[in-house]
């Protein structure tokens, strides 16, 4: 029975977010957290994890929620249910792409969904934000702590250099190399 529910559960995951997995994490979170397969400061993790890992956002952490959740055949039924309904709609399209690639509602669809994406990634960043910078509430005391400054310093680093055009691996690279640096320290909570 986990194996049909997380199928299905990812199934509904891929189904119903367009834009990518960043997109896709809030109904992550969502049935995630719902039926119990992993706690918030987990996912939160393993959302850190799969930046740093090879491949799609959407199926490193649905291989993750199945394995920890059922093992090995759990982590093949979530990645099959986040994979298909792309992999259905991919085979749709490429078979009827000259039909319709000119069509005036094609494209206003396409425009309508520009902006629900960007809401989605920006309740995915509120959510991963408070839990991170947040997990006790907010309140003065956040101000602080060394993790929240840490926070800051390393947001503002990124986006200099961002501006400044600096190559995104060097940028990577530096971050995990504080990341290691200030958790070794005691600096940043691990």
């Amino acid at each position: 029975m986990i194996y049909l529910s997380l199928f299905l559960s990812f199934l509904k995951i891929g189904a119903f977010t367009f834009g990518g997995g960043y997109a896709m994490l809030p109904l992550i979170e969502q049935e995630v957290l719902a039926h119990g397969w992993l706690d918030l400061p987990q996912l939160v993790d393993f959302v850190a994890v799969s930046e740093s890992t090879p491949g799609p956002f959407a199926i490193n952490i649905a291989t993750y929620v199945g394995s920890q959740t059922a093992g090995v055949l759990g982590a093949l039924c979530a990645t099959a249910g986040v994979v298909l309904p792309s992999f259905v709609v991919i085979l749709i399209v490429a078979r009827c792409y000259l039909a319709f690639k000119n069509s005036r509602v094609v494209k206003g669809v396409m425009s309508g969904l520009k902006p629900a994406v960007v809401g989605l990634i920006a309740a995915a960043v509120l959510s991963i934000g408070q839990a991170v910078l947040f997990p006790a509430g907010f309140g003065w005391a956040v101000f602080n702590t060394a993790a929240f400054w840490c926070s800051v310093a390393l947001f503002a680093g990124a986006l200099a250099a961002g501006l400044c055009k600096v190559h995104p691996i060097l940028i990577i690279a530096c971050s995990a190399a504080l990341g290691v640096g200030l958790g070794y320290l005691g600096v940043w909570p691990a």
